[in-house]
Parts: structure tokens; sequence; C-alpha cells
């Protein structure tokens, strides 16, 4: 009795005999439904519905919006009827048109009429065929309907459980819709199951009173991007970016909405026959001028409704326009309109209610927009561009120009749209070649690979520059692993043009280079020829960076110190971030990444967010703040995982979990090679961060040999492993545990002569350090005040290890007061930074120099008086500033510079638990009455 049958009009001659066609195994494995990507909880609830509507009777709505997957679900509730043993009746709604009275409830029971199997239980199925194929106008049969379909289906459900599975209840004709809410709510008790589906909608009739609801939100970021690689694999993360931004969730807009390629012209928003159909069934029935402001709306979605209508206006020969026209379309759902802005549904609708729309009528509403909008503003002449046929450099040359201002706004897609129109517009080949080129680099840096590739063949075909065929010619082979260009070869730049294509070329090839000492240094020295008046470009900078981050950090420090304050693009601040933080200058880059996050949320931007708080997070695990580290790493792998960015989610979940290991003296799991190589889409040092980083928590867990032979392996060429420079302090720590002091020192002279004078300060720090903490008792004392002498006031890690390894240093030497201040004072800075292996291993020490000691001495529970946390000099500082004095009259108290001062408070704050000024009072009160107590 698993039927379906077509749908039939009940007045067509068809109705005299029944057509069946079987539903079942051919149409899904009975045992089990297909999986349904993202739907596994409403799986769940089918399964728990079918079981107990094939022994006691239920009934249950699925609604949902167009396209969110009711109708899948409804087939996957047949699916488990079946296997369940349930027989099936079905019917569905019909969108679109006026279904003639009964039509619904005729095709769900047309199987059973005048089938002799049946009971005929007085002539309930004789009754039902007189009414619903014959016609038969009785008024009494009419009222006894619903009770008459309910007995032949407690008939039919005693021979075999039943499924009634109704598709779009919502459509069904209204007498069919009532019967079966009838039915619906009185299925308990026999073996009968309901199952219907109805669209969330407000021209739609809402779900019948009294059912249980089966609700159908939008799919998850994450869902909806395996849903994506399931379905439709093979995309650039950028192309999936923008599906999953255009579909909102959205199943069948995800499954229809084409990828973003060439653009049509004139620009329509993308969209498909059954997505139009199902998003927006009643557009064509909208009044001319509805359907008018709807197109303008879709072309143009950020305009206010006064410019909507005016534009509107224009298009039409200038007839004014009231609100009144918003109405038809707000009553089918297809707009949310608040007074002054208009807003469809879905994103997706925009392409619906525009879908078909001929080329001329769609010119016709970019040029009336054109016309409204300020001149030569970026949408102002992307819209006239969309108006024109043919060739016209005049315009193109416009569109050249202010794609500039679109990437100033942030807005790569729409820079990369006006040099693609811009090239189609220029009628000399050497102009079309230009946009072509630049607009691939532009697609390249927004991570449309693809496109990219295309654009770079395409700008191959017309007259390039020297550097220009060379950078294209790299586009196009640089994914598929051919060779890059010796930068030995490379010819020097004439004119603006082949200038840019010569940064652009390098910030390509300069990652590739870091293996090849003498290609790079071939690049350092190209780029160093360069003119001065790019010798700061963000692309220039991070190349740097990339080729030689060890041997030419003085370089990049210094240019990005003199750097303008005019950089405003995301790209280039997440550029100069990237070189700072390869160049050893942590701080730098997070300021330069929190910028980037800034503007990330100011323009709109989430998909940058993930990257911006990730490199945040590097930033603050170079400084040896641990605590923050893990903090940004886990806001990073939550911001990708709410827009299903999983290059991003894989290489903060790694850095996250890394992070723990090294916090908690643990050591961190194995990385799974999928996701490795996910991550390296980020960051391209993960390899490297990884393998320093599993080295430091080997010592960090006690597991000291190994993470000194690994840290020794890294080391012996620091210039395929940058990263482990930034590991030279716990190296030392390691040597010495390991008793390979005098190996050790020997590594880190040898490394000192080959940085030469443009290494990191951060890394001349690190050495000072590790130099200290390796020194023999006959040079140790000279060693550790020249350590000290560094900067250490914005290094609080590197200050707080050197003080770990002076205390034991002091406590070897029977200074066990001195040493236990010193102890104490590493312990507040470790615990301030999360480090708890480090904070568990000063207890050990303060213990060893004489101390009875618990957590609360080694910076947690109850805190340790100001005397023993700061020395004398510290203290003096402290009190002083806690009277309200200034840095510069504290200073002329001590005979120091404000300055000086000022690095002392910065130490000071983070010991005492404090912030501001005004709180030292209070907590140097407290701590002296603890002392007294």
């Amino acid at each position: 009795m698993n039927t379906r049958i077509d749908t039939l009009s009940a007045a067509g001659p068809e109705c005299g005999r029944r057509t069946l066609r079987p539903v079942g195994a051919a149409d899904h494995d009975p045992a089990e439904p297909a999986r349904l990507v993202g739907r596994d909880a409403h799986l769940a609830l089918l399964r728990t519905f079918v079981r107990d509507a094939s022994s006691a009777g239920a009934a249950r709505v699925i609604r949902g919006a167009a396209g969110s997957g009711k109708s899948e679900l409804l087939e996957a509730g047949v699916a488990l009827g079946t296997a369940a043993g349930m027989s099936v009746l079905r019917c569905a709604g019909v969108r679109g048109g006026t279904p003639s009275d009964l039509s619904g409830l005729l095709r769900m029971l047309w199987p059973l009429l005048g089938d002799a199997r049946l009971p005929s239980d007085s002539g309930h199925l004789a009754a039902l065929e007189a009414l619903l194929v014959d016609g038969v106008p009785a008024r009494r049969d009419r009222d006894r309907l619903p009770f008459t379909v309910l007995k032949v289906l407690e008939s039919v459900s005693a021979v075999r459980p039943l499924l009634i599975a109704v598709d779009d209840w919502d459509a069904l004709d209204s007498p069919s819709a009532d019967v079966l809410t009838f039915v619906a709510r009185r299925a308990a008790g026999h073996p009968l199951g309901l199952l219907m589906t109805t669209r969330a909608h407000p021209t739609s009739s809402p779900p019948p009173a009294g059912l249980p609801v089966l609700s159908l939100g939008p799919m998850t970021p994450a869902e909806s991007a395996a849903l994506l690689a399931a379905r439709r694999p093979g995309h650039d993360p950028q192309a999936v970016r923008d599906l999953l931004a255009r579909a909102a969730g959205n199943p069948l807009a995800l499954l229809e909405l084409p990828a973003r390629s060439d653009d049509s012209v004139p620009h329509l928003p993308a969209s498909s026959d059954r997505l139009a159909a199902a998003l927006a069934p009643g557009a064509a029935t909208l009044p001319s001028a509805t359907r008018d402001l709807l197109l303008v709306a879709a072309l143009h979605p950020a305009a206010d409704i006064p410019l909507l209508l005016s534009a509107t206006s224009r298009m039409r020969g200038g007839d004014a326009l009231s609100l009144s026209v918003v109405e038809p379309a707000e009553r089918q759902g297809l707009v949310v309109f608040d007074g002054m802005r208009l807003e469809f549904g879905h994103p997706a609708v925009a392409g619906a209610v525009a879908h078909g729309t001929g080329r001329r009528h769609c010119r016709r509403a970019h040029a009336a927009l054109a016309a409204e909008l300020t001149r030569d503003s970026v949408r102002q002449l992307w819209h006239l561009s969309q108006s024109v046929t043919g060739h016209d450099p005049r315009l193109a040359a416009r569109l050249e120009d202010v794609h500039r201002s679109a990437l100033r706004q942030n807005e790569p897609a729409m820079a990369l749209r006006l040099l693609r129109r811009a090239a189609a517009l220029y009628s000399a080949p050497d102009d079309q070649g230009r946009c072509l080129l630049r607009a691939a680099q532009l697609a390249r840096g927004a991570g449309w690979a693809r496109t990219s590739r295309s654009l770079a063949r395409h700008a191959l075909d017309r007259p390039l520059g020297p550097l220009g065929s060379l950078y294209a010619e790299t586009l196009t082979r640089l994914d598929g692993g051919g060779p890059t260009a010796d930068p030995a070869g490379w010819p020097r730049p004439v004119g603006a043009t082949e200038t840019d294509s010569a940064l652009e070329l390098a910030h390509l090839v300069a990652p590739l280079l870091t293996d090849d000492r003498e290609r790079a240094d071939a690049l350092l020295a190209y780029l160093d020829a360069l003119p001065s008046d790019v010798a700061r470009d963000p692309r220039l900078l991070h190349a740097m960076a990339s080729a030689a981050p060890v041997r030419r950090a003085a370089t990049v420090l210094a240019r990005l110190a003199s750097r303008g304050p005019d950089i405003v693009a995301i790209r280039d601040l997440e550029r100069l971030g990237e070189a700072a933080l390869r160049a050893g200058a942590p701080l730098e880059a997070l300021d330069l990444h929190r910028q980037a996050e800034r503007l990330c949320l100011f323009h709109d931007v989430p998909d940058r967010l993930p990257a911006a708080v990730l490199w945040q997070g590097l930033a603050h695990l170079v400084t040896g703040d641990w605590g923050q580290a893990e903090t940004a790493f886990r806001r990073s792998r939550e911001e990708a995982e709410r827009r299903a960015l999983s290059d991003d989610r894989a290489a903060a979940e790694i850095l996250e979990r890394l992070t723990r290991a090294l916090r908690t003296g643990t050591l961190p799991e194995p990385v799974d090679a999928g996701a490795l190589a996910s991550g390296r889409g980020p960051v391209s040092a993960l390899d490297e961060i990884v393998a320093v980083g599993t080295g430091w928590a080997q010592v960090e867990s006690g597991d000291v040999a190994a993470g000194h032979a690994t840290l020794t392996r890294l080391l012996a060429d620091p210039a395929r492993c940058t990263p482990a420079l930034f590991a030279l302090v716990v190296f030392a720590e390691a040597a010495v545990a390991v008793n390979a002091a005098g190996t050790a020192r020997a590594r880190l002279l040898s490394l000192e002569r080959d940085l030469g004078p443009e290494r990191a300060p951060l890394v001349a720090v690190e050495l000072a350090v590790a130099q200290a903490i390796l020194a023999d008792d006959g040079h140790a004392a000279e060693l550790y005040e020249r350590a000290f002498r560094m900067d250490l006031a914005h290094r609080p890690f590197l200050e707080a290890s050197l003080r770990l390894a002076h205390g034991r240093w002091l406590r070897r030497q029977h200074e066990f007061t001195d040493s236990r201040v010193t102890l104490r004072q590493a312990a507040a800075t470790f615990a301030m930074m999360g480090a708890e292996a480090r904070v568990t291993r000063i207890t050990e020490e303060l213990r060893a120099s004489g101390q009875r000691t618990d957590a609360s001495t080694a910076g947690g529970g109850r805190p340790a008086p100001a005397a023993g946390l700061l020395s004398a000099q510290e203290l003096r500082i402290a009190r002083l500033a806690a009277r309200g004095l200034s840095n510069r009259q504290i200073g002329e108290e001590l005979g120091l510079s404000p300055r000086t001062i000022g690095a002392y408070l910065y130490r000071i704050f983070p010991r005492l638990g404090v912030t501001v000024r005004a709180q030292l009072s209070g907590v140097l009160r407290s701590s002296d009455e603890r002392a007294g107590a």
C-alpha cells in the first residue's frame, strides 16, 4: 500500500481509473533515510514520531521557510515509516494556483477508493467515492466528511499501521486542509500518523493549533559548509564564504545559487528558476511599479526608501510613486520595511525577485540609480558602467581610478568588479591588460585563486610590461607547483605600473624562498634597489620579513616605526602586523592586528576577524603571555566556527591546544595532518611554530631531555625555523637541567655572530637572558647584571625567567633572603601571565630556599606582602606613587628620569595586581597590615 499518485484534477478524465506509482525501495533505502546535513536532531524526533505513530498514533507539523528542507525531512519520515512497516498515503498542496475543493483529499485517498481488499466499513468508502469522484452534492455527506475520512483511515490502520504524508499543507485547498487537521487531532489511540509540512511565511496559514510543530531554522555556518562540501565541492575558500553569506543557512539557496565568476552585464543578483519559484512564487503577480521597486532595491540594497522611490520613478518615466507600492511586496513577505530601509526577507530573495528580468529593463534600472547617486562615487560609477554597452574609454578610466576608493573602504570585491568592467570598456589592449592584471592581484589577495588565475591568463593575451608579464605568469602556475622566476633576473621597474607589479611579485614569491638562501638574497637586493617612495610599502616590508626575518629585522622595524598613519586597508595592516611579528616585534604586531580587528568590525568584514584575532594570539604567544594567547586563540576558533572558516578554525584550534599545554605543563596532543595542512593557509609558519611549541612543552612538562633535543635540532638552522629564536631562554633552561650548559653557550655565541647587527631587539634580549642563565659561577654576576640592564619593561616573561634563574643562583650563593624575594617576583609575573606550571616550579624553588610555602606564596590564594614581591627600590617608588607624586616628581626625588620611573611602575603594577595609580595606596596599606599581623 506504499503508493503515491500523480497530481490529479477532480474534474479531469484521468479520475475515471486509478494510475498508481509505487514509493519505497525504488526511491529510498528502507532501512534508513539518507543523512541530512545539519538535521540530526530533527531526524531523531522523526524516529520518535514514527515509533509513536505506529503504535498509538501521532501527528506532527514540520514548519520552515521556503528552501529550508521541509520536503527532504518529509521524505526521510516516509522512509522511516516504510522501514517500520507502515503503509503510506500522501498528497501535496499546489502553489501558484487555485486548486479545486477537496482535490488534495482526493489525491490522498485515491489508492483506497474501490480497493476490494479493504474492509467496507458500513459503506464509508462508497460514500467517499461518491463524494470525491462522482461529485454527488449531498449536503449531509459534506457535513460528515471529516468523520467519514477518519473512520476509513482508522479501518485501514487497523490492518496495517498507516502514515499520511502531506507536503505543503498550507497550499492545500481549504476543505482538504480542514479535514486533514480534523484527522490529525484525533489520531491518538490508533496506529495512524500524520506528518505535514507547512511554510513559515506571512502569507501562509498558521500551523494547525494543538499539533506539535517541528521548526526548521537556518543551518549554522558549519552545517552549511558541510552541505556545500558534500554536494558542491571544489570551490575556493572565498567562493565558499560568499555562498555561505548569500545563502544565509538556507539549504536550497546553498545548492542552487551559482558561484560568482564572471559578472553578467548588466549586473543582476544571481538566482535560478527553482530558487525564484520557492522564494518569490508570487512576484510575477505584483503590480509593475512594485516589481520595478524590488528590482532597483535588488541592484542597490544599501539605499534608503526615498532614493529607491526616486530611482524607480525615474526608471518609469518620472511618475511620482508613494509608499503604497511597497505594500504588495510586504504582504507577500518578500521585504520588511522599517519606515526608511527596505530589506529582503532573505539575501537570496533579491535575486529571486529580479530573476528573469530582461537586459534592457535592467540597464534602465542601473541608469536610474546612477542618476540619483552622488556623482563619481563608487556606486554611481558602478551603476553607470552597467547601463552602457560597447566601449567607453572615458568611463573606463573613471572606473579604474575609483577602484582605489573601494579599496580604502575595504571593499575588495567591488574594486575587483570595477576593474573587470573597466577592462571591458577600454578599447586599447594595453589598457585592458593593465586592468586585468590589477584585478588578478586583487582576486589573489581576496582568496579567489581560480578567478585570479583566469584573469592572469586573460591579461597575458594583452600587452604587458616585463614585470607585469612575469607576475601574471607566476600567478597562473603558482598553485600548480610550477617554478618561480629567480629574482636575480628580474628587470628593474620603469613607471608606477611596473613598480606595483614588482611589489606584488616580491610579495607573492618571498614566502617560497625561505629555504633558498641564494635566491632570498637576490630578492633582498632587488627590494633594496626599488624606488625610495615604496620603501615602506606593506607588500615590500612583508616580503622582506618573509624572505629574511632574522637578517633584516632591524630594517623592517625601523621602516615600520617611520610609517605614516594613513594605513586604512585591513589587508595592509595584516601584512604589516605579520612583518612586525616575523621581525621580532610582538607588541607592534599586536597593535597592528588590533587595528585590523577594529576595522573588520567597523566595515562589517566578519570573515577577516578570526585571522586578526589569531595573529593577536601569536603576538601574545611570542611575548610569553600564555593566558592572553589562549584566550585569543579560543576567540579566533569560535569566530571561525561561527562563520564556517575551516582553515582559520584549524589553525586556531591547533594553537589553542599548544598554548594550553605550555601553560599547564602537559604534552600537547599530536596534530592531525589534515588539520595542519588546513591551518597553513592563515599561518604559513604553522609547522615551525608547532615544532618549537612541542619542544617547549616537553620542557615545561618535565621531559627536559626530549625538549632540549628538539630545540637543539631546530636551532641548528634558525633561518629555516625562525620561531626557534623566541625559545632561546627555555633552550638555556633545558641545557642547564641536562648538564649541557657548555655546549649551549657555544651555540648561542655562534648564533649571536650569525645574526649580526640586524637581529631583532627581542632576540637580543633573549640572547642576553639565555647567556645569563647558562653562565658559570665565575661570570654569572656580570652576565646577570648585563641582562637586567636590557630593556625588560615590555617583556615580562623574559624578566620573570631571568628572575627565576637569578633566584636559583642566589640560593646557590647562600643568599636565601634575596633569593626568596627574587623568586616571589618571578612567581607573581608568571601567575599573571597564566604560566601555571612555572608557578608550581617556583613553589619548589622557594621550599628549597628554606621557606615554608604553599600555593598562596607562589602567586595564588592569599596575596604575599608587597615587600616580598618588590625590591627595595621598587617598593619605595610604589609608596611615592601611592602618595600621589607624578613620575617627574618621583624621579627628581630619586635622581632618575621620568621614563625610568614609568618602566618601574610598568613592572610594579602587575605584581601588586593593580591597574591604576589610585589603587596603590589601598594595596600597600593592606599589605602592611598583613605583614604586621
